[in-house]
C-alpha cells in the first residue's frame, strides 16, 4: 500500500486544518495534562507552568468546541466545580503524540532532551 501524502498547502485539506488546530503549544500541553485523567481548571493551571488563567480558559473552550475536551459541571451552586477530560476524539491523539516524543528523544542531542 502506497503512502498517501495530502496537499497540506491547500486550505481545504483536513490535515492542514488539524495541524492548525493543534499548532498551539497550549493545546498539546493540555492534551498531555488531560491524558492523566479528568482535572479541574486549577489543577491544570498548576501542572502547566507559564499558562495564564485567561489562556487556559480560552484554550479549553476552543478544544471543547473542536470536540477534544469535555467540560462537566460537578457542582452547580457557588463555588461551581467544573472538571475537564479528553473526549474519545481527544484520546486518539495519545499515540501520535507518543510517536513525536519518541522521535524527539531519539533525535535530539543528549543535552537538549527533555
Amino acid at each position: 500500500m502506497a503512502l498517501v501524502i495530502p496537499d497540506i498547502l491547500e486550505e481545504a485539506c483536513s490535515t492542514r486544518q488539524a495541524l492548525e488546530r493543534l499548532g498551539s503549544k497550549w493545546r498539546i500541553l493540555l492534551v498531555y495534562g488531560l491524558l492523566a485523567g479528568p482535572q479541574r481548571h486549577s489543577e491544570l493551571r498548576r501542572r502547566i507552568p507559564g499558562i495564564t488563567q485567561k489562556m487556559l480558559t480560552e484554550t479549553l473552550r476552543g478544544m471543547e468546541a473542536d470536540g477534544l475536551v469535555r467540560r462537566e459541571v460537578l457542582k452547580e451552586s457557588a463555588p461551581q466545580h467544573v472538571e475537564y477530560s479528553l473526549t474519545a476524539l481527544g484520546k486518539t491523539l495519545q499515540e501520535p503524540l507518543a510517536a513525536i516524543c519518541a522521535w524527539a528523544t531519539a533525535t535530539l542531542p543528549e543535552g537538549q532532551r527533555p
